[in-house]
């Protein structure tokens, strides 16, 4: 744990008791602050007491002295409108403040690799912390992925910090500087925590903007957003990478045919045909973009190179979770938006699509030129009827309703024709009838595993010749 002991003796008040609240409950009151928590969750005021806060409701007579307000990423500091708990603070003099923002004050000289993008950054976190600990680096990761920040060790000169960011959690905070940032990609997301696209923008460019002034910014430009940051940063003066996988670069980090490559130089610096966990051209780019920061990191090529192939992937991205004879069943869970799920829809044929959920802004319009590698579509959720408008006339598909419904749908189907992918790539957020993506996905994992099918279930035992044949869409 890193305490926390710039309020000691001192009223803080921490709102929001998931798992980034309670750590900062824990980190401030081991350094010795008051403090006063509140969730409308009863069960989690209770873990929080179990820690040693008090809980208190937002009210200026129960908060008044407090100091400071940490809020949990998941609560509107700005729009559609400020929660009530953040001009309850204004009014009472407490700055606004969020876990990110006590971690960079508490630990100011850390060396820190921040990751942040639409899509993309949780692989790649993930597998830069796989490069630099292969490599023999201590390595806390996190964050906006797996565990909080103030839950990491206090590490040592030499070691690093990886750190995923959401755009929430940059809002709130103003005094990181890493000594690497990384921005993946933009794309159309999470409008209405920011007031709009230029709001979204905004928030990804103070991250590169927060970094050292002597800071490495290695941006993915393959989009018109992230591309004009890229030539605003470099005109700034800034040292700015570019990494890209539609086009070559005279200067940078590209991808051509599963192979990365620098700038200038005929030799490639990686070749990623052959690794399952890195299949794609977005996984291409999460590769490029981790070799460029473990390079920053002064990290060299020759140590990097051999680390790539052993990288275990993650869950819900892209995961082959089962195969049944000639069918393979992918959890892409992660996949809750269009911009996402294109990427498991462009690395596969034959794809038997599972999709639906609670409709990101667009639908599934973006995806049309990838219904030709759809064999047949199970909609689930409250988007099935938009999404059966979307592809009427294009695609044959059936709304399954239900998870249990579209996977043993796709089976039957699948099986009749001999074979194919059954994926499950949502492009929709979760939450009309799951908690999170990561249960969606677990029931799809178990429901697949669970099919009483010819051949092999174990989801790391080896492809069939016919699945090979499939798998190796990705490189298209």
């Amino acid at each position: 744990m890193i305490t926390i002991t710039a309020y000691r003796d001192k009223p803080v008040a921490v709102f929001g008791l998931g798992r980034t609240g309670l750590s900062v409950v824990g980190a401030l009151v081991s350094g010795g602050a008051r403090v006063l928590v509140w969730d409308d969750d009863p069960n989690r005021r209770s873990d929080a007491v179990k820690l040693g806060a008090v809980p208190v409701q937002p009210t200026e007579e129960g908060w008044q002295g407090i100091v400071a307000l940490v809020l949990s990423p998941g609560v509107p500091l700005t729009h559609p409108k400020p929660h009530m708990v953040v001009a309850l603070a204004e009014r009472l003099g407490a700055e606004v403040l969020g876990d990110i923002e006590l971690f960079a004050r508490t630990r100011p000289e850390a060396a820190v690799a921040a990751i942040t993008g639409t899509n993309g950054k949780s692989t790649t976190t993930s597998l830069l912390a796989h490069i630099l600990t292969t490599a023999g680096r201590r390595v806390e990761a996190g964050a906006n992925l797996g565990r909080p920040v103030l839950d990491f060790a206090v590490l040592r000169a030499g070691d690093a910090y990886v750190l995923e960011l959401s755009s929430y959690q940059i809002d709130l905070t103003i005094g990181l500087r890493p000594q690497v940032v990384a921005l993946m990609n933009i794309s159309p997301d999470h409008l209405d925590r920011h007031g709009g696209m230029d709001g979204y923008v905004a928030a990804k460019r103070r991250l590169l903007e927060m970094a050292c002034p002597d800071a490495t910014l290695i941006i993915g430009t393959d989009d018109e957003w992230s591309a004009q940051l890229s030539r605003d940063l470099t005109a700034s003066g800034r040292k700015v990478i570019e990494v890209s996988v539609v086009r070559e670069l005279t200067d940078g980090l590209f991808a051509r045919d599963g192979k990365l490559y620098r700038g200038g130089d005929a030799n490639p610096l990686a070749d990623l045909n052959g690794i399952d966990t890195l299949r794609g051209a977005h996984n291409w780019q999460n590769a490029a973009v981790a070799f460029a920061m473990a390079e920053a990191l002064g990290l060299t090529p020759d140590q990097i190179e051999p680390t790539l192939a052993g990288f275990a992937g993650l869950p819900h991205r892209m995961e082959v979770v089962a195969r049944h004879g000639d069918i393979l069943f992918v959890n892409d869970s992660k996949a809750t938006n269009a911009e996402a799920a294109a990427h498991a829809l462009a690395a596969y044929d034959d794809i038997y699509w599972i999709a639906g959920g609670i409709a990101k802004q667009g639908g599934i319009a973006t995806l049309a030129p990838l219904f030709s590698n759809l064999s047949k579509a199970y909609l689930i959720g409250e988007a099935a009827a938009s999404f059966a408008d979307s592809l009427d006339g294009s695609v044959s598909h059936v709304i399954s309703g239900d998870m249990a419904t579209a996977v043993h749908g796709a089976y039957e189907d699948a099986q009749a024709s001999g074979g194919g992918v059954i994926l499950l790539s949502p492009a929709c957020a979760s939450f009309d009838q799951f908690d999170s993506f990561e249960a969606r996905g677990d029931q799809f994992r178990a429901l697949a595993q669970g099919i009483q099918g010819n051949g092999n279930s174990n989801g790391n035992t080896r492809h069939s010749d016919q699945n090979r044949r499939r798998a190796a869409g990705g490189a298209r």
